[in-house]
């Protein structure tokens, strides 16, 4: 099992900066592939970003590239979501997700078997 709590989650203007944060438990983190999703109101879960469980592959949604950064430090068992240049469109509760790896292919938007509560990120206008 794998627990995750994400964190970091706010209020802020658009133009402005968080950054989420995603610790985890239970699971060697070095072998968990790492991701963030989003969810509006009235809206379906989207992909934001991944990461694998080395570090060395990143993926991020076009509406986000270039913004948003994700990165891990397993040292810390914890992934990070750097949100800078926030838009009013990017008002969502954020979610991270994990799965273990061991072997094979990585693939950044499907297949996480383990969610975080999810944290509320709001960008007023």
């Amino acid at each position: 099992q794998v627990q995750l709590v994400e964190s970091g989650g706010g209020l802020v203007q658009a133009g402005g900066s968080l950054r989420l944060s995603c610790a985890a438990s239970g699971r060697t983190f070095n072998s968990l592939d790492m991701g963030w999703y989003r969810q509006a109101p009235g809206q379906e879960r989207e992909f934001v970003a991944a990461i694998s469980w080395s570090g060395d592959n990143l993926l991020y949604a076009d509406s986000v590239k270039g913004r948003f950064t994700i990165s891990k430090v397993n040292a810390e068992n914890t992934n990070y979501l750097q949100m800078n240049s926030l838009k009013p469109e990017d008002t969502a509760i954020y979610y991270c997700g994990a799965k273990v790896r061991l072997y094979g292919t990585w693939s950044p938007t499907t297949g996480y078997a383990y969610w975080g509560q999810g944290t509320q990120v709001t960008v007023s206008s």
